[in-house]
């Protein structure tokens, strides 16, 4: 998933998915993102019916943000930044915790084509994902091209996540 960049009729087909896992499971979906700023919750909102199962969507870009809105302690962001597992897994566990869902998702990132450092270069993507009564579960992702095919590339792995968080 890391070299190939989706379309958006993959990304339409995932989110397909995604929504008939979560009806069928009567599940509830909150999302949490940086870097992608809204486009999974978009995705995920373009589905027809996306409302009995969709809770809402956080854009969460600045530190201040992500403090007030998801819980991160201004701690994980001093000592590790935006762009990191302790991050991903506040965002998360965050967003699961204020807004009542079954299942959460957090993305946070550097999409480029600035930003990037030589320890977290562009196209280095953290998502977590979270179901109620769960533990968080993260996975680094290294992506690459342009500003758009590294948020096309988030988009398609947290989806991809969030169905296998409610078929295991």
């Amino acid at each position: 998933m890391t070299s190939a960049t989706p379309n958006d009729r993959e990304l339409h087909a995932l989110a397909e998915r995604v929504a008939g896992a979560f009806a069928a499971q009567r599940a509830t979906l909150v999302t949490a993102e940086s870097c992608t700023g809204g486009w999974i919750a978009k995705t995920l909102t373009d589905i027809s019916g996306s409302s009995a199962w969709f809770e809402c969507g956080v854009v969460a870009y600045s530190y201040e943000a992500k403090e007030a809105l998801l819980g991160v302690r201004p701690e994980t962001l001093e000592q590790h930044g935006a762009v990191s597992r302790e991050t991903a897994i506040e965002m998360v566990s965050g967003a699961l915790a204020r807004y009542g869902a079954t299942v959460a998702v957090a993305v946070t990132g550097i999409a480029g084509p600035s930003g990037g450092t030589p320890e977290k270069p562009v196209g280095t993507v953290w998502i977590g994902w979270k179901r109620r009564g769960g533990y968080a579960r993260t996975e680094l992702f290294h992506f690459r091209g342009d500003r758009e095919a590294v948020r096309r590339q988030t988009v398609a792995a947290a989806l991809a996540g969030v169905q296998k968080i409610l078929t295991d």
